[in-house]
């Protein structure tokens, strides 16, 4: 029997236990979820034969021996920043270990003992990163492998709503961390456009998108995410004119956003005062100039330069950001009173369904003439609790578990799924849970 260890059992875990419970059976699996709140996990298991529910933490040192108690493959769903501690572990004892969490230089110092000692950690195996990496690299890797000459990469992502009659007028609301959502884009953004290094600070960032037809599913903007550069290796693209990694949002999306930035609003740095006193309306008087003869709207558009009718005006008064309704915080940053306030509004009801959107473009050079491919997915979820977030972020992870517990995949090391090896049997078996990309040459 194989045993595997799931840390983890917040809403990111959902599909990945589902698919693991419902194969474990055939398969003869043994599958044990572990969260510090011992409920949750027990909730996740439900009733079933294979599954085990355990308190976990990985700070105590009983907890961390469970680790070394048998498993043949352990998957971290906990905070990034814990990720270490289980790799540690794993590593000094030849355990194989999946997470979907960015790969850090420390977790990359333990690939010549995870090797030695036999066992394998994949990382970025989620969405974004992961689904990412995989499609991206396998038609990179077919233009290579044809000889054609690479001249530009871009890649965009988007948590969105799928479409509906709602009467959003920004078509948007929270499908992941609300925070990362709120502090998207802070610090500096740095890519490459027709050879040129170029940069965008974070006060500039959401006014300079771009809009993206996607077939069958209309017009997206996008903005740059931080840093593209990192990728130049991870792609094997030195020497490519343009490299550009962006986040999708639809049309209108951005420039509405820019008014909380403009006003200071994502600010994480310090705390407000007399916030359990404060309304949506005083919030946004607190970033503007006293003129006890105007109004919040009036001071707000002259700071702005927009026009009361305006439409980024009228998102906001949808979001109900001038009303007299207190915040309903104690204490808080500026972006953590504005999360607060855009949860009131941004929390998906059950009967909503997310949408997940990938965009790839590929420009290349075959012989004297330049091509373009496109390849995008669009993937929309079923209900609140079962979205295409958790769809697209839980079954890379439950794949490659699958092909890592059948034996018909077995890295050593330390890797992101950027290799043949491995994104070749993960996409093949996600095609047949309906994650698929189509695509288009442009001529």
């Amino acid at each position: 029997m194989k045993k595997v260890l799931v840390l983890g059992a917040g809403r990111s875990s959902s599909t990945l236990i589902e698919f693991l419970l419902k194969h474990a059976e055939p398969n003869n699996w043994q599958v044990v979820v572990g969260d510090l709140d011992e409920s949750l996990a027990k909730e996740k298991i439900k009733d079933n034969s294979r599954g085990e529910a355990i308190s976990f933490d990985i700070f105590k040192a009983s907890d961390q021996g469970i680790l070394t108690s048998g498993f043949d493959l352990v998957i971290s769903m906990m905070p990034a920043s814990f990720h270490i501690h289980v790799a540690k572990i794993c590593a000094a004892n030849g355990i194989n270990m999946l997470t979907a969490s960015y790969v850090t230089e420390e977790i990359k110092a333990l690939h010549d003992e995870f090797e030695n000692n036999g066992a394998g950690l994949i990382m970025e195996m989620g969405l974004d990163p992961g689904i990412d990496h995989m499609s991206a690299m396998k038609v990179l890797d077919r233009i290579r492998n044809a000889g054609h000459e690479l001249q530009a990469f871009e890649t965009f992502t988007g948590g969105l709503l799928a479409p509906s009659e709602d009467d959003n007028p920004w078509e948007y609301k929270f499908t992941w961390n609300p925070r990362n959502v709120v502090l998207a884009g802070q610090g500096f953004v740095k890519f490459i456009q027709e050879g040129r290094y170029k940069y965008i600070p974070y006060q500039r960032l959401f006014r300079r998108t771009e809009v993206i037809h996607i077939p069958e599913y209309g017009y997206f903007e996008g903005y740059a995410n931080r840093d593209s550069l990192k990728y130049l290796d991870a792609y094997k693209l030195r020497g490519i004119k343009t490299l550009y990694r962006g986040t999708l949002r639809r049309v209108g999306f951005c420039k509405a956003w820019d008014v909380f930035i403009q006003l200071g609003a994502t600010d994480d740095t310090y705390e407000l005062h007399d916030v359990s006193k404060m309304t949506h309306r005083q919030f946004i008087n607190s970033f503007l100039s006293y003129n006890p003869d105007d109004s919040v709207e009036l001071k707000l558009a002259h700071y702005l330069n927009l026009d009361l009718e305006s439409d980024e005006m009228f998102k906001l008064k949808w979001l109900g950001m001038f009303e007299d309704e207190l915040v309903g915080l104690e204490k808080g940053t500026p972006a953590q009173i504005l999360e607060h306030i855009l949860k009131k509004k941004w929390t998906i009801s059950p009967d909503e369904k997310d949408m997940i959107v990938m965009w790839h473009k590929f420009v290349y050079n075959e012989g004297n003439e330049t091509k373009q491919i496109q390849s995008y997915m669009a993937i929309e979820g079923e209900d609140a609790i079962n979205t295409a977030m958790s769809k697209t972020v839980g079954l890379p992870l439950a794949v490659s578990a699958q092909l890592i517990l059948q034996g018909k995949m077995s890295p050593k090391g330390v890797h992101i799924p950027t290799e043949k090896e491995i994104y070749e049997p993960v996409l093949n078996e996600l095609e047949s849970h309906g994650i698929t990309f189509k695509e288009c040459e442009i001529e």
